[in-house]
């Protein structure tokens, strides 16, 4: 029952990040959803680590990634990172510290302006993935040791460049993940997941489910992954459908509706000393009645 609770608060969160974020500059452009392994993914099902295959990254289960690293030595798990940090820093299930340390080599390796600030110091990238627009997931607070772990997804307009730039404190996807660790506490980490390829403004895009459907598929097997490595209680997330789904503030849906009569316009949801912002944290630590 508690975790069915979670999943049911988790989603009613990630429905207001996605009505949060979205920006409104119409458009009409079609984007290609990115998919499947990172770059590196070929060099990878030919190398081993002791002797045996290195677990498949388009179709191994974050328990099986976890189980095959942790029969590793320390040497036999840093190998991989080093020759193919692309792949190892997108492998959900491979522990968190790795992935890391992976990431910080990837970012370094892409050689791409747009993408140096993620490798700044502090920083804790747990995906990361230079095609397209850019592909990012980034921890905030401590996710191997936290009691309780949120996920902030995001709406449109949002990649790895600009999810965290040139924006006001709270809003995107890394600002909201940043005031909700804030408001939650220590013992809380978040996660601001821009694990997906999402619409450019208003347009085709925004107005189906087509990419968010793919995207979904990349969110299961991330949160998969974080259970993999916690063997904790993390939520199971889904997004289906055409159009944009359900009506999460309907009667039917059954989701509880955060209170927005202090947020002021899309993006503020998330400012210090509001009721939703109050609300999410409470949400993230368990104790949304």
């Amino acid at each position: 029952m508690r975790r069915f609770g979670r999943t049911l608060a988790t989603a009613a969160l990630a429905v207001a990040v996605v009505a949060g974020t979205a920006g409104w500059a119409a458009g009409d452009s079609v984007q290609a959803a990115v998919t499947g392994p990172p770059p590196g993914a070929s060099a990878w099902r030919a190398d081993s680590a002791s002797g045996r295959p290195l677990p498949e990254p388009a179709t191994a289960s974050a328990y099986e990634v976890a189980r095959f690293l942790a029969g590793l030595d320390e040497a036999g798990r840093r190998e991989p990172v080093r020759r193919d940090p692309l792949v190892v820093g997108n492998l959900d299930g491979a522990p968190v510290a790795l992935r890391y340390e992976a990431n910080r080599l990837a970012v370094a390796a892409s050689g791409r302006a747009r993408f140096a600030s993620l490798a700044a110091p502090g920083r804790q990238v747990l995906a990361f993935d230079p095609r397209g627009r850019g592909q990012v997931a980034e921890v905030f607070g401590d996710l191997e040791r936290a009691a309780h772990v949120a996920v902030v997804v995001p709406g449109s307009d949002d990649d790895a460049a600009s999810y965290g730039a040139g924006r006001a404190p709270h809003t995107g996807p890394a600002g909201m993940a940043r005031s909700l660790h804030a408001a939650a506490g220590g013992e809380t980490a978040v996660v601001a997941w821009t694990g997906c390829t999402t619409p450019v403004g208003v347009g085709l895009d925004a107005a189906t489910g087509r990419l968010a459907e793919a995207g979904a598929v990349r969110l299961a097997r991330f949160t998969a992954g974080l259970d993999a490595v916690r063997i904790a209680d993390v939520p199971n997330v889904a997004f289906a459908g055409r159009g944009h789904g359900a009506d999460p503030t309907s009667r039917a849906f059954g989701a509880r509706s955060v209170p927005p009569s202090d947020v002021q316009g899309h993006t503020g949801y998330f400012v210090l000393g509001t009721r939703s912002l109050a609300a999410f944290a409470a949400i993230a630590k368990g104790e949304a009645q």
